[in-house]
């Protein structure tokens, strides 16, 4: 296959034939529908190669309350990310080893596996002290989100890319209340722990959805499976229930008081649970993400979500933004 032609984000939808943008349409309002397996992992060779990234520009004209985001930014810095509502977590605060955040972890690299080849790049990096240490976080900001369909398709990793083996490490794909303190508190995990934690033995993936976070009151399912390798996390949250998938497969469902109740955030996290300065030098671990696709308010397959990712790289459309303004 060619490589797609790349064209200015602002103009993406206006060159769409109208058969195309009528299927790109059907395609990001559909229902559910059956699907399986990571479609995208033999679309990365054969997408567009990531460029430099595209100054800020007005969000294209697409689907109604759609966004999708390729990541194709020069860095935590580039203007584009920040008014694109991203930004990469500096500083104070836990989970794990508190107050050693930085955005200094948080980068876009081209990739070959990658759908149009680039990523957003989490790289955790210890050396067993809290001073050697720094977790990498990157999230939205303004609250945006609530019911529908929230897709990833993320890089997880069962070894670090340097150094010995053995960290609990914890890659995670969320939603989440702006405040714990929340009275309507709101929580959905993926947690994949190559190594466990918290006294349990890993491979573990968590799928966690909360309803207080202090004391904690939640429901969670444990996938025990390495999961090393690109994957579709899923997240369905409509009609009093939220359902858990990967690669089509459905893990897990929450309903009654175990669902989203209050506008969240998304963050991508790669953070130790603690300190292991046993291991010796130092280690780097890298969580990837490819892209991120929500659609509000509506349940989308597995097969209709890959549609519409595939739809905006074939336009050249590296971002698309029709939610509802906060």
């Amino acid at each position: 296959m060619s490589k797609p032609r790349r064209i200015p984000r602002h103009r993406a939808w206006s060159v769409l034939t109208l058969p195309a943008l009528l299927s790109l349409l059907a395609a990001c309002s559909s229902g559910p529908a059956a699907g399986g397996g990571d479609a995208a992992a033999g679309a990365g060779a054969s997408g567009a190669k990531g460029g430099a990234a595209a100054s800020a520009s007005p969000t294209p004209t697409g689907p109604p309350g759609t966004l999708f985001d390729s990541f194709h930014y020069t860095g935590p810095d580039d203007p584009a990310f920040t008014d694109h509502g991203w930004e990469a977590r500096e500083g104070a605060g836990g989970p794990g080893v508190k107050d050693t955040w930085s955005a200094a972890g948080a980068s876009f690299p081209t990739d070959a596996d990658a759908q149009g080849g680039r990523v957003l790049q989490l790289r955790s990096s210890t050396d067993g002290t809290k001073q050697g240490t720094e977790q990498v976080e990157v999230q939205t900001t303004g609250a945006r989100f609530l019911n529908g369909t929230y897709a990833a398709r993320v890089y997880l990793s069962d070894k670090p890319g340097s150094g010995r083996n053995g960290d609990h490490v914890v890659q995670t794909f969320f939603p989440i209340s702006p405040e714990d303190s929340s009275a309507n508190y709101s929580e959905l995990d993926y947690e994949y722990m190559a190594n466990g934690g918290w006294g349990s033995v890993g491979p573990q993936l968590d799928t966690t959805s909360w309803y207080k976070a202090d004391p904690p009151d939640r429901v969670t399912h444990a996938l025990k499976q390495h999961l090393q390798g690109w994957h579709l996390m899923m997240i369905t949250a409509v009609d009093g229930k939220v359902t858990y998938s990967l690669d089509g497969k459905d893990l897990f469902t929450s309903s009654g008081k175990y669902v989203a109740r209050e506008k969240v955030d998304v963050h991508f996290s790669n953070w130790f649970i603690d300190l292991m300065p046993s291991l010796g030098a130092g280690r780097t671990w890298d969580m990837k993400v490819n892209w991120f696709y929500h659609k509000a308010d509506e349940a989308v397959s597995q097969a209709d979500v890959q549609k519409a990712v595939d739809g905006f790289y074939a336009a050249g459309t590296d971002y698309v933004n029709t939610l509802p303004k906060p």
